[in-house]
This record gives structure tokens, sequence and C-alpha cells, in this order.
């Protein structure tokens, strides 16, 4: 097991997809973001009714400790009133994929 971690968050517009990945990947909270610019079908339950929405998926690389910063500058960023924003371990990987990660996040 590694202390890296995948988030992945969803975003209503591409506009807000980008502006995300950007700030995340400036402010050296995340080392890479991908985004997946097809917009995905989400069907959900959100205040007692059946909704769906087309949605952007990133997919935030980064690290366990920079997860609560990474949480709280997409909550500031996202226009969603409560914003998908899950951690997934990265179990293992390319070490130096892994050491760039860490490398990429770390504060100067």
């Amino acid at each position: 097991m590694t202390d890296k971690i995948l988030v992945l968050v969803t975003c209503g517009s591409q506009k807000e997809a980008r502006k995300i990945a950007s700030a995340l990947v400036g402010q050296r909270l995340a080392a890479c973001v991908s985004e997946i610019g097809v917009p995905l079908s989400s069907t959900y339950r959100w205040k007692g009714k059946l909704e769906s929405a087309k949605e952007f998926l990133l997919l935030i690389k980064t690290t366990k400790k920079r997860f609560d910063a990474v949480r709280d500058l997409v909550r500031k960023l996202h226009s969603y009133e409560l914003p998908e924003i899950i951690a997934l371990p990265i179990e293992t990987g390319s070490r130096a994929y892994l050491d760039w990660i860490a490398a990429s996040v770390k504060s100067r």
C-alpha cells in the first residue's frame, strides 16, 4: 500500500472541471488531474427525488497527506451544494510514477 490516492470529483460543466483541475495542480495539491471530457450520465437521488445530469469526471492524483487541502479547495470552487469527493487508495504502481506524484505535491 502506498500513501498515494486517486480522488474522484464530478463537475456540472467542463469549464468548472478545468478551473478546479488548474487550481489543484497550480497550488501543488495534485500532481495531475485527468478530465474525462465526454459528459457522463449520472443518475442519483437528491432531496427525495430521482435526478439525472450530465457531468464531467476528474481523476486527481495526489497523496493522503494532501487530501484535506484538495477537499477544501474543491468545495470552495465547486458549484454543487454537495460535490462528490471520493478518495481511493493506490495500492501499488510504477515506482517512478509514484515518486513523481510525491515530488509534484511537495510544498516548496
